[in-house]
């Protein structure tokens, strides 16, 4: 065979293949590039029907992605991920904080997940606006009890914890929040899942 060598091209010919077997039209049409990165991501169709939007502000995604905001990671692989090229470009930065030594001592001490202890303190700030889960579901869970506690207003949710144990049932109870958010329903999801959602955000600014 011959072997394609140049990444534009690649990437522009991976998006032909994936949307040229796609099975069935898509349900979100408007959100066809979300839709077809992920998938990129990951090789997996299913994530056609799998994701689930909930959107209404990101209609005007500048009201979103705004200068000065920061945008928190629940770990270090999903923040790895995401284009911090084009988070510059916008005044923008991405973080995470799971592995702070404050966070780490007070769950210690509390015996929770340091996942759970960082998003309270990211929720804490109030220029971060964003978050995203890839793999802690007690983070999610916990965001969303803050929300339930007025501690905590995201401006988005990106919600793609994978696993066995509260994966589904974290991405579940975000459903149940106004909240714009993307969410990856069931036990599928994962970091790189995760970055591919904000990353197809960030090309449409």
């Amino acid at each position: 065979m011959e072997i394609e060598w140049n990444p534009e091209n690649i990437e522009k010919k991976s998006f032909q293949i994936i949307r040229s077997e796609m099975k069935k039209p898509i349900a979100h049409p408007e959100m066809e590039d979300i839709i077809v990165r992920v998938i990129h991501t990951t090789a997996d169709f299913t994530y056609a029907d799998g994701l689930h939007f909930k959107l209404e502000a990101l209609s005007k995604p500048e009201e979103v992605f705004e200068p000065g905001k920061r945008i928190y990671a629940d770990t270090r692989m999903v923040l790895s991920g995401i284009n911090k090229r084009k988070l510059k470009e916008l005044g923008m930065e991405a973080y995470c904080l799971v592995d702070d030594p404050e966070v780490a001592a007070l769950a210690k001490e509390q015996g929770r997940t340091r996942s759970a202890v960082a998003v309270e303190k990211a929720a804490a700030d109030s220029e971060t606006s964003i978050f995203v889960f890839g793999n802690a579901p007690t983070a999610l869970f916990r965001l969303c009890q803050l929300m339930d506690e007025g501690k905590a207003d995201p401006a988005l949710i990106v919600g793609a914890p994978v696993g066995f144990v509260g994966a589904a049932e974290s991405k579940e109870a975000l459903l149940n929040y106004a909240v714009p958010s993307i969410s990856v329903q069931g036990r599928k999801g994962g970091s790189t899942v995760a970055a591919a959602i904000v990353n197809a955000l960030l090309k449409r600014m």
